[in-house]
This record gives C-alpha cells, structure tokens and sequence, in this order.
C-alpha cells in the first residue's frame, strides 16, 4: 500500500547544473489527502526557463500558475488550498506579488506566511511560493 505519491521527481544536478549538488526531489508530495508543493519560482515547469528576471509580479504569477498545475496533477484544485508561504528577497516587492496571489486565490481565503530572506538559490529568482491543499473526498466535489 502506498502511502504517499511524488509528483514531478528530479535530481538537482539536472535542474541546477552550474551547482555542485545530487539531490533526488520532486515538485509535490501527496500523503494522506494533503498535497505539499514545493516552493515555486518564476521558472517554466516543463522548460526549466527562468520567467520574468527583474519582475516579481511575473515570478509570482508563474509560480502561481505552477502551483495550479501541480495541484491538477494531484487532484486538487485551487480552491482546496490551506497554506501559502512566500518568500521575497526584498520587501518592496511585497505589493507587486501580493496582488498576483490574492488574484489567484480570490474568494479561497487560505493561510498564508510572508518571509523576507536574503536570497533564493538562484540570483534572479525574486519571490518563491509554496502551498500546501487538500484533495478533497468525492462528496465535496
């Protein structure tokens, strides 16, 4: 019996071939119900190409549009998601990608925690967002 399902695994050396590292990962977890994402990027999931360099409200819209895919491919939705963390290298960038996820999440009212740290793996990524929703039981569709 499988307890839990990843979604999109990769190996690091692959997705960040000017860095020394080997870590097998993936995109999204789901156990019990719950769907983890990874915090997304202003990356192409498919492509791996850097989306928006200088942009936040565009980094952030991609990483949203991540999220709903992965959250597609779990068979969840956006409506089900429960937590958003955002992380920002800066906090003037707060109004530009706030906007984009409070459009992205109108009318869900998840949880949601702003971090302001000093840089993400690559120097050109300006915001990250991961989530956390529930697959919801058959009846609730």
């Amino acid at each position: 019996m499988t307890v839990h399902r990843r979604i999109r695994p990769f190996n690091t050396r692959d997705t960040y071939p000017e860095q020394n590292l080997d870590n097998d990962l993936c995109q999204a977890v789901v156990a019990n119900g719950t769907v983890y994402v990874r915090g997304q990027i202003g990356q192409d999931l498919d492509t791996s190409k850097s989306i928006g360099i200088g942009d936040a409200g565009a980094q952030a819209e991609q990483a949203m549009a991540n999220i709903e895919m992965l959250l597609h491919e779990a068979g969840s939705r956006m409506e089900h998601l429960v937590k958003l963390t955002i992380y920002l290298i800066d906090p003037r960038y707060r109004e530009d990608v706030y906007r984009v996820v409070g459009r992205w999440t109108k009318g869900v009212h998840p949880i949601s925690t702003g971090v302001i740290v000093s840089a993400l793996a690559r120097p050109e990524w300006l915001c990250e967002i991961d989530a956390i929703a529930v697959i919801p039981n058959e009846e609730q569709q």
